[in-house]
């Protein structure tokens, strides 16, 4: 093996590649043999392109990550992980806006706006239609301000539910529900205003308003009996629909700092880790499949997800019939399971136990910075949490919070030292002269 000690420039060189037909080495001026050369002149090119995108990624993070979310609009996992990473940044991605959006994902300040192109069910044809009158004539006033003037060939039904429950219409009326149930009524009225204007005639209203028709008269519009917005996780699940995933809000949004330090693995980063791994994450349940082995015994195979991607888990027979109770649909739970990996590029989870996140508790405890840094005192919490930790059984995890209120630190405490019951652990850190408290994940 050859270890680089030292470096030095040579200026500008000419490089090459370098085609052989079949396996190679070749030999060093020291003597020594190197295996699989890579070429000059294509590493160099490596080389430049990551040094170019580590540059705009640095100074100018939100236009980037407004790229790469472009760059890869049409695969949903990608997205979802992308959005993590710019939700990890400090970026918002704001939801799609039909006074706003564009085609693609457009940098806004310090946020990004969601590109109307990645939108399910909402073909070029009708973004096309709706930026051409927007540019054109100023922004929507309104939902039958954008289907009256909006040409209805472009614009189907279809478009326009999936537009409403996407929140492209938030900014003119947050009641998605209320124009959902209005759709049927205002897609009928432009459009015999359309075949009016087709023929050459005006409405009533239009006359009496003294404008065109194509610029006045969607006050006019019928609308349906007034109704109460969806309720917070329907909304969100006809949101998931459209987009694929949630995007004004997420049920483990509020979790997401917890999650970093309770759980720290991403299910997106499954296949990054190795075959056996034990794992924790939060995560949601957004599917379950219940089957039975051809013992007879039940079991199910679940699709989970959290901020940052989604997976398949499985639960065999003799942990399903401890937690089946547990594994429905939309639950938020803490999973503690094993990498399964089937390919390098695929990898499940095997529950191994769940718990909802509501009743999650932590062990906190509470150390200033001298006494952390003295080896006799960690010592001596080691001891502790060690008496009351058990490898397989323990699933209550301890957290120290190194520091005072104006600056601290929380730093979490390996597997091998979750413990059985927090509040006995918490008495026995409390008898040996340390400051603890149990915490729940939600507060």
């Amino acid at each position: 093996m050859v270890k680089v000690v030292g470096r030095k420039s040579l200026g500008i060189n000419h490089v090459f590649d370098i085609g052989v037909s079949q396996d190679h080495n070749f030999l060093l001026s020291t003597g020594l043999v190197a295996s699989n050369c890579f070429n000059k002149s294509h590493s160099m090119a490596y080389g430049y392109v990551t040094f170019q995108t580590a540059y705009l990624k640095a100074n100018y993070p939100v236009e980037y990550m407004a790229a790469i979310l472009t760059l890869n609009s049409g695969e949903q996992e990608k997205v979802q992980r992308y959005i993590a990473t710019c939700m990890s940044m400090g970026i918002n991605v704001l939801p799609p806006d039909v006074n706003r959006s564009g085609v693609d994902f457009t940098p806004v300040g310090d946020s990004i706006l969601f590109g109307l192109s990645a939108v399910r069910n909402v073909g070029m044809s009708a973004i096309e239609a709706i930026l051409e009158v927007r540019d054109r004539d100023g922004q929507f006033k309104s939902f039958a301000d954008l289907c009256d003037r909006v040409d209805p060939r472009a614009l189907n039904r279809r478009a326009l539910e999936a537009l409403i429950h996407c929140g492209a219409f938030d900014s003119i009326e947050k009641n998605r529900h209320q124009l959902a149930q209005d759709l049927e009524l205002v897609m009928d009225w432009s459009q015999s205003r359309a075949r009016d204007r087709a023929s050459g005639q005006g409405s009533l209203f239009d006359l009496l308003g003294g404008g065109t028709t194509q610029q006045s008269g969607f006050e006019s519009a019928p609308k349906g009996a007034i109704v109460e917005d969806y309720p917070s996780q329907q909304k969100l699940q006809l949101e998931k629909e459209v987009l694929g995933f949630y995007i004004s809000d997420h049920p483990l949004k509020q979790l997401q700092n917890s999650a970093r330090i309770l759980a720290p693995v991403n299910l997106g980063d499954l296949k990054t880790l190795q075959e056996g791994a034990s794992v924790s994450a939060i995560a949601l349940i957004t599917n379950v499949k219940r089957v039975t082995t051809k013992k007879g015994d039940p079991m199910a195979i679940i699709e989970i997800e959290d901020l940052t991607g989604k997976s398949e888990a499985v639960v065999f027979p003799k942990t399903y019939d401890r937690i089946s109770t547990l594994i429905e649909a939309d639950a938020r739970l803490m999973v503690w399971g094993k990498i399964d990996k089937r390919d390098v590029d695929q990898a499940q989870l095997i529950i191994d136990d769940v718990e909802p996140i509501e009743t999650v508790r932590m062990v906190m405890v509470e150390l200033d910075p001298q006494r952390a840094s003295d080896a006799a005192e960690r010592h001596r919490l080691r001891t502790v949490l060690q008496q009351h930790s058990d490898r397989d059984k323990a699933k209550v995890p301890v957290l120290a919070i190194v520091g005072n209120n104006a600056r601290s630190q929380i730093v979490r405490f390996g597997s091998q030292f979750r413990v059985k019951d927090e509040q006995a652990t918490v008495s026995a850190l409390e008898k040996a002269g340390f400051k603890a408290r149990i915490s729940s994940l939600v507060e």
